[in-house]
């Protein structure tokens, strides 16, 4: 499901510097904030590579739909890409590789494969109706009559002038009134070859006013099946977003939603996003197949207006910057509690420039990251504002001077009640960011626990780092030599997320003041 930003692109000929060439945005529904999400030029070349593959097989081409890609980052920061495709592809929803349907679909998968069996026999029904042989031969009757009307109307013409000549003429009564007789004889043949039309016909009329009728019929039938089956998956179809929360279409758009809200490529991608605690960087989705209306295979099109653009507003809403909490200030050092998603320091690329780090200098040029939290790692983050203080919290942490308190969520109980984990931690180049434990390679890391709470399924935990190694928390939680039970929400060591953070949060810091050499302890509440 998540691919290799290498499997579309070659990084090293694409240039990052260029504006966004798009934006979706919608309105966050309870703030009224304004979200965006850009279209780089990036995720623009990651979806020409992804043209470039489905140009290689046929099935792609047999039918014009939208597809798109979702550039994200993983909770360690590493860059993956989604794939998704508009409805169904060949008539399936489900295909290895791309993003699944919006949950929900298939709690009305009964009514719906029962609906569209309806639909299905309304449609030959219709088919049927509208090809009735009766139309043809009603039509073909209705010409054979006009032409033998048409031919009497010339020939009662000709006859009509013929008369008037004659009345110039000097006649009799006798002949005067013979002249009347013909003509009246001209109207009863017309009347009588236009009776013998409507006698033919009616039968026939009949057979297709009541075929019409049954169809005007047949077209409410399928508007008001089409209308339940929508309204029901609509309730069903549940959307999540980046703030955890869960709305179905019914719930967002009480007034109703065009058919296929919800299908579409960007709803599929964020949802997939949100619920597996994916950031998304940028997106685009492109035309495919055969033109439809305006849409051109390999361009690039906007959200679309009735279906996608109406939900934008809630599917982005988590994404906006969260204001910067500070702990502690003062004139050397400062104290942020760094929510989870946000990066400590800024990433490589541009789509990772936002940062505790880069907001700080916008108001703070000389500021310096002392330490680093893991993006999905929420708590305490130290920085330092000049020079002196920067060396001598460094040296701190390099000295394992500095006292950290991290608390967590298991997703799992343990039995013992505390303990130390002493397994040595090494980063394995072919697989970063992943960290394992290894006797041979790796650095000693060592990490204290004690079990605050067994509460339900879930260990609410206290973690002592003595070390601090790259998820070294992470990796003595989930290792069946450490505790054996991933942390709640740590995708990447083995725990399916069934909640849209990581759980786990820097609580407490403990340093000595670089200026006054007070220890200071500094302590932030828990946000799970």
């Amino acid at each position: 499901m998540l691919h290799l930003v290498s499997d579309f692109i070659n990084r090293l000929s694409l240039s990052d510097n260029s504006p966004p060439s798009y934006w979706y945005q919608g309105y966050n529904p309870e703030s009224g904030e304004l979200l965006k999400l850009p279209r780089t030029s990036e995720v623009e070349a990651i979806a020409h590579g992804l043209m470039a593959y489905i140009a290689e097989d046929e099935i792609y081409a047999r039918e014009g739909k939208m597809y798109g890609v979702l550039l994200v980052a993983l909770p360690d920061g590493e860059r993956r890409v989604l794939k998704a495709f508009s409805g169904l592809l060949n008539g399936s929803s489900i295909v290895e590789g791309w993003v699944p349907p919006i949950p929900g679909r298939e709690a009305v998968s009964g009514i719906e494969s029962q609906t569209l069996s309806q639909l299905a026999a309304i449609k030959q029904e219709l088919i049927t109706l509208k090809q009735l042989p009766e139309r043809q031969e009603y039509a073909k009757l209705v010409q054979e009559f006009e032409q033998r009307l048409q031919v009497m109307s010339q020939c009662h013409t000709q006859r009509k002038q013929q008369r008037h000549a004659q009345r110039l003429e000097y006649l009799t009564e006798a002949d005067l009134a013979q002249l009347e007789a013909e003509s009246r004889q001209d109207k009863r043949e017309r009347k009588q070859l236009k009776q013998q039309r409507d006698t033919a016909l009616s039968h026939l009329k009949a057979l297709i006013t009541a075929a019409d009728s049954r169809i005007s019929e047949l077209k409410q039938q399928r508007r008001e099946l089409s209308r339940q089956l929508q309204l029901q998956m609509h309730d069903a179809y549940l959307l999540m977003n980046f703030a955890g929360k869960s709305r179905s279409l019914k719930e967002l758009i009480p007034q109703g939603l065009p058919t296929g809200t919800g299908d579409c490529c960007a709803p599929k991608l964020l949802h997939y996003a949100a619920e597996n605690a994916l950031k998304p960087l940028a997106m685009a989705e492109f035309w495919w197949g055969n033109q439809i209306n305006d849409k051109i295979a390999g361009e690039f099109y906007p959200a679309c207006t009735e279906r996608c653009q109406p939900i934008m507003g809630f599917l982005l809403s988590g994404l906006s910057e969260p204001d910067l909490s500070v702990i502690y200030q003062d004139e050397c050092l400062i104290a942020i509690n760094k929510p989870s998603g946000l990066l400590s320091v800024p990433g490589r690329y541009l789509e990772t420039q936002d940062s505790v780090l880069s907001r700080l200098r916008d108001t703070l040029p000389e500021i310096r990251s002392v330490h680093r939290l893991d993006l999905e790692t929420s708590g305490i983050l130290l920085f330092a504002k000049d020079a002196n203080t920067y060396t001598h919290l460094s040296q701190q942490f390099q000295n394992r001077q500095v006292q950290k308190v991290y608390e967590a969520v298991l997703d799992g109980t343990i039995e013992v009640e505390s303990g130390i984990i002493d397994l040595p931690l090494w980063g394995n180049p072919e697989k970063r960011p992943f960290q394992e434990v290894n006797w041979e390679c790796g650095k000693a890391s060592l990490t204290k626990f004690q079990i605050l709470a067994q509460e339900g399924k879930y260990t609410r935990i206290q973690f002592m780092p003595i070390t601090g190694r790259t998820h070294q928390l992470r990796v003595h939680a989930a290792d069946q030599r450490g505790l054996g039970i991933a942390i709640l929400g740590d995708r990447l060591y083995g725990c399916n997320p069934v909640t849209n953070r990581l759980h786990l949060h820097a609580r407490e810091l403990s340093f000595q003041h670089p200026q006054s050499g007070k220890v200071m302890r500094l302590q932030v509440k828990t946000p799970f």
